[in-house]
């Protein structure tokens, strides 16, 4: 064995013991709310961050983080799942707002935090411009677990996420571009900027929507659920090494795939029973991955650095609040007089105020050239901004949430559905047992108590139901809209069925669209 080889092992080695010492750390931190009580009052991702603090405080660092491996390990799956599970039909609904957030929005946090580091803190604009670039990217995984935890509207999660998966793009593209400037190499000319930003985008867009159709198509030749779902993670990796290759945006291309395939490629290609398969295996890696991210953004704090840097990184988090104020409130304002968006104002606020930055502010920030003598402020301002926005933005959302009162009657429709899910299953169960009581072998008796057994929960059940609907009036229309749900989704499985036959060529638009969407106008 040579000496290389020898040294290739160790090296493994040394890796797998720091990944493990990780994983290890992340899913002891995930049980600590079953053990004690309180700290379920604390978003998973951000109890993960507290302990990476922690054991930061006390000089264990973990793992060293490299822009590569966020870029180009993390963030794939993470933007992957967001997209697969983002539905088309409401990204299409709130398109306007959302692009505007996305490219506009970009744009006034990046020169507002650039104008003012400059200005109050004599930063030069070039690096004060990179600071601002690295933190136009929003990182709301944390909020919009606790959106789906409380029970919040779709629409606004569907407006944070959507946001977020199109600005982490804009902002690497604006960070790519900006980085030349301290180094002499950027051409200014407004053409030649839009010309780079129209081929970036494009490229992504080309290259994820080439992968994501193939593999839709692709997948309507077999049903093999493991294979189907390897698939899918090749696809995510695949785009985005792809794309940077040819010069395009990775996390564009990621998104592109994701979405096609959520919302098209999962339809015509895969059976019901795959697509809940590859949805829970995209639900574990994200899970899997944040949890690796969280406790190292946390883990990576040096707090001697943040301490001589307080000034520009109070200066920051100052710009930030301000920017993303102006940038949400006139933009929501916009969208809702030319698009009709009606975004009302206490959902703008919660969209202002849960503008978190995470894992791709650190790796833009990480990713700064070593040659440039303001790396290390860039870094730390970077790091001190992301801790004060997932801390203090972070663990103040729900009360905000509970203020404005946008939790709604959420959890009392997530009882409700609870009950209808349960009765509906039942029924099934019921009917089953009808069709076998003849089976050999199985004493009457038997079936007579199972019977017995579930008509007695069925009844429990109905009066339950009964009882809601008597009290909170307002759940028949909740309970019209998830049957006008219902009857969409039937209709769009049986064009898939009908194009994965071969019997069409393309997937029909379901002519229950315009019904749900006066229904939901109406309500």
């Amino acid at each position: 064995m040579t000496l290389e080889t020898v040294q290739s092992s160790v090296v493994i080695e040394d890796n797998l013991k720091q990944f493990l010492l990780v994983l290890s750390v992340s899913l002891s931190v995930a049980t600590l709310p079953q053990i004690f009580s309180w700290f379920r009052l604390i978003p998973y991702t951000l109890l993960l961050v507290i302990v990476g603090l922690g054991l930061a405080f006390v000089d264990v660092r973990l793992v060293d983080l490299s822009p590569e491996l966020i870029l180009s390990i993390f963030l794939p799956p993470l933007l992957f799942e967001a997209a697969w599970n983002l539905k088309w039909q409401d990204l299409k609904r709130d398109l306007v707002p959302i692009c505007l957030y996305a490219v506009i929005g970009v744009v006034i946090s990046i020169l507002g935090i650039a104008l003012g580091l400059n200005q109050l803190t004599g930063l030069s604009l070039s690096t004060a411009l990179l600071v601002g670039a690295s933190l136009s990217a929003t990182d709301p995984v944390s909020v919009t677990a606790l959106f789906r935890e409380l029970g919040v509207g779709g629409r606004l999660t569907t407006l944070m996420e959507g946001e977020s998966l199109f600005n982490d793009g804009m902002a690497v593209v604006a960070f790519s571009f900006l980085v030349a400037l301290p180094l002499g190499t950027a051409n200014l000319a407004v053409q030649s900027i839009l010309v780079q930003l129209f081929s970036v985008v494009g490229i992504g867009i080309a290259v994820g929507g080439l992968i994501g159709f193939g593999i839709s198509y692709l997948t309507q030749r077999f049903d093999l659920a493991l294979v189907e779902q390897s698939l899918t993670l090749i696809s995510a990796y695949g785009t985005y090494l792809i794309t940077e290759d040819l010069g395009g945006s990775g996390v564009i291309g990621v998104v592109t795939t994701g979405l096609i395939l959520g919302n098209f490629g999962s339809r015509i290609g895969m059976n019901p029973r795959t697509r809940i398969i590859v949805t829970e295996f995209w639900e574990f890696l994200a899970f899997f991955v944040n949890s690796i991210v969280f406790l190292l953004i946390g883990d990576q704090i040096r707090f001697a650095i943040l301490g001589e840097n307080w000034g520009i990184i109070v200066v920051t988090v100052f710009a930030i609040i301000l920017t993303r104020a102006i940038a949400i409130y006139a933009l929501s304002n916009l969208s809702n007089r030319l698009a009709n968006s009606d975004i009302p104002l206490q959902e703008q606020t919660i969209l202002w105020w849960s503008g978190l930055r995470g894992s791709v502010s650190v790796a833009l920030a990480l990713s700064v050239p070593a040659i440039l003598p303001e790396r290390e402020e860039i870094i730390a301002t970077v790091f001190g901004v992301v801790l004060f926005t997932l801390l203090v933005q972070g663990l103040t959302v729900k009360p905000l949430l509970e203020k404005l009162d946008l939790l709604g009657d959420q959890p009392l429709r997530q009882r409700y559905s609870e009950a209808i899910a349960r009765l509906t299953a039942l029924n099934r169960v019921l009917q089953h047992l009808n069709q076998v009581e003849k089976r050999p072998g199985v004493e009457p008796e038997f079936y007579r108590y199972q019977q017995t057994l579930v008509k007695g929960e069925l009844n429990r059940l109905l009066e339950e139901i009964d009882q809601l609907q008597d009290e909170y009036p307002n759940l028949r229309n909740f309970t019209a809209q998830q049957l006008r749900l219902e009857l969409l989704g039937i209709e769009a499985d049986t064009y898939a069925e009908f194009v994965k036959a071969g019997r069409l060529n393309r997937e029909l638009s379901p002519f229950l669209n315009q019904d749900f969407a006066e229904g939901n106008d109406a309500t």
